[in-house]
């Protein structure tokens, strides 16, 4: 299966706001990402516009369209909207830049479109429809065909613009490939599944392609060409009640009113059964395609593109009044709307009530219907969930409240003291523990200065120098503890947080310890002094006995010796 429209992993997570803006949800988020589901998806292309990362990609045919060009005839059909996009007021100035591209020849679209216009008068004329919508839109067609088959019966069995021009085209061209240009999405799958459209170029393609080879348009000499075909109105489609201002005049019983949008159009059909005698202009784009997903952007947006579109008609009338018109012959516009049908799981109550569950929603009054997952209600929510097309945690409300509640459990339920404070030193968060050290009695000091309880410096200096601190012990003299104080420094200086771990215990321990060890070192030093006095005095008494007693084994050596000289 071709994916016409994606967006790119890179440049979207967890945004949801195509899922929001999705008229038909056809947006499922896989691993945080964005990605379409085809089978649901009308190619209105209102995704692509809303993405605040400009994360859309739109399948081009660029380089399929090339290999045409260089293989034989192909002859373009342009959206009338090219006017408010290239800022053009001659098409001739067009066609010769797609003929420096290797176009054979171009037209304008709204030579299909008048002719469609045509049909819808023959039908109206008949007087059998309850209420008429026109068929040019593919995206309001696809809408109709997937979710509103009682809205099948009032859908014109007309072709597009796009596919009645591309039969006219082949009828005078039959050797011919037709490739449409213009600002529009859901052309691409209706042109493939069509038969008659060869490829599809948007307008960024083709400004592309023009960058590419050089071409300016605004350099390109204004040629003076005679339109053949008389006057066309139908020049008026692309913009809002522009189907309307094609007919010359409009059919009794009828109403004709146009609804620009694809929730404004989502609302009428959702009543289609309410209505009878309108005539219901439909588009899915604001401002009709003039402000289409690929139109190109201008200063003054779709204001301005509605007034060149004024200008270029009213240009056209004054020089071709003359001109006559004549029907195309031997064509057949018709067109069959079937009910088409997406490839939805369809869960019962009992799975979805499991699912609500899931994310807390048990009563009537869990169900806050919020959209910020993406989704119009919990119930939808759910619905997605079961299709594989949305995650549990996607609940918005429910994933804040599981968060504030684990954290409000880790911070009150921690050993340490934990204090989040604001730039001005405010309270945010304290938790018990915290409130113990400090000595604070008051049930509730959120959002009160922490110097009431505290010698702010330190918190002063680590916001100032934008460091850390680091298990600095401290005292708190208020309450007798000790702690070992970690302030951190919340990212771009948001304010700070503490954790103050109690090292009481183990600091009266080492002072205990300390205590012993002094008197432990003191008494060792006594015994120490003793010992050594009592070595002194023994030493002594040694000293005087070996004295005496040297003097005695002196005194009998003499005698001795006198004795042994007297023999």
């Amino acid at each position: 299966m071709i994916s016409y429209l994606d967006f790119k992993d890179a440049r979207c997570k967890d945004c949801y706001k195509c899922l929001r803006e999705c008229p038909v949800k056809a947006i499922k988020v896989v691993d945080h990402h964005a990605k379409i589901i085809e089978s649901r998806c009308i190619l209105c292309g209102h995704c692509t516009k809303v993405c605040p990362q400009n994360a859309k990609s739109v399948h081009t045919e660029r380089a399929e369209v090339e290999k045409l060009l260089k293989s034989g005839k192909v002859i373009a059909s342009v959206a009338p909207s090219f006017v408010s996009s290239f800022d053009l007021q001659d098409f001739n100035v067009m066609k010769l830049a797609l003929g420096r591209l290797g176009f054979a020849d171009a037209e304008e679209t709204s030579v299909g479109a008048r002719e469609v216009t045509a049909q819808y008068k023959k039908l109206l004329e008949g007087g059998k429809f309850k209420n008429f919508i026109t068929s040019c839109c593919p995206a309001v067609n696809t809408m109709i065909e997937l979710y509103y088959p009682k809205a099948l019966a009032y859908l014109a069995p007309v072709d597009t613009p796009m596919i009645a021009h591309a039969k006219m085209i082949r009828k005078k061209h039959p050797d011919a490939k037709v490739v449409f240009i213009g600002p529009c999405i859901a052309k691409k799958r209706e042109a493939r599944e069509s038969g008659v459209v060869d490829g599809v170029l948007t307008f960024e393609d083709l400004a592309a392609m023009f960058a590419d080879k050089g071409i300016v348009l605004s350099e390109i000499a204004h040629i003076p060409v005679k339109q053949a075909g008389g006057v066309n109105r139908a020049k008026y489609y692309p913009i809002s009640r522009g189907i309307i201002k094609s007919f010359e005049n409009y059919i009794d019983g009828y109403e004709f009113v146009a609804v620009d949008g694809a929730e404004k159009c989502k609302e009428v059909l959702e009543n289609i059964e309410s209505l009878s005698g309108m005539f219901i202009e439909m588009n899915s784009c604001d401002s009709a395609c003039v402000n289409g997903p690929c139109s190109l952007a201008l200063k003054a947006g779709a204001l301005k593109a509605n007034a060149d579109i004024r200008k270029y008609v009213a240009k056209d009338m004054a020089e071709n009044a003359s001109a006559a018109y004549e029907e195309a012959k031997d064509v057949d516009f018709t067109c069959v709307h079937e009910r088409k049908r997406t490839e939805d799981f369809i869960p019962t109550d009992r799975q979805i009530a499991e699912i609500l569950a899931k994310t807390g929603k048990t009563r009537p009054e869990d169900m806050l219907n919020c959209g910020a997952c993406g989704y119009n209600t919990c119930y939808e929510k759910a619905w997605a969930v079961a299709n594989g097309y949305a995650n549990i945690d996607m609940c918005v409300p429910y994933m804040r409240a599981r968060a504030e509640s684990m954290s409000y459990e880790i911070i009150q339920t921690s050993p340490n003291g934990i204090v989040l404070l604001d730039t001005d030193l405010n309270i945010l968060e304290i938790n018990g523990k915290a409130k113990e050290l400090l000595g604070i009695k008051e049930y509730d000091v959120k959002g009160k200065g922490i110097f009431h309880y505290f010698n702010p410096t330190d918190f002063v200096l680590a916001a100032n120098d934008n460091k850390n601190i680091y298990n600095k012990k401290v005292y708190l003299e208020k309450t007798g503890c000790y702690i070992e104080l970690t302030i951190i420094v919340l990212k771009d200086n948001k304010g700070t947080y503490a954790v103050m771990k109690d090292i009481t215990q183990e600091t009266k321990s080492e002072e205990k310890l300390g205590k012993v060890k002094l008197e432990t070192l003191a008494t060792t030093d006594e015994v120490i002094k003793k010992q050594m006095r009592v070595a002194q005095e023994i030493a002594s008494l040694l000293g005087e006995t070996t004295a005496e007693t040297k003097i005695a084994l002196l005194k009998l050596k003499k005698t001795l010796q006198g004795e042994e000289g007297e023999k």
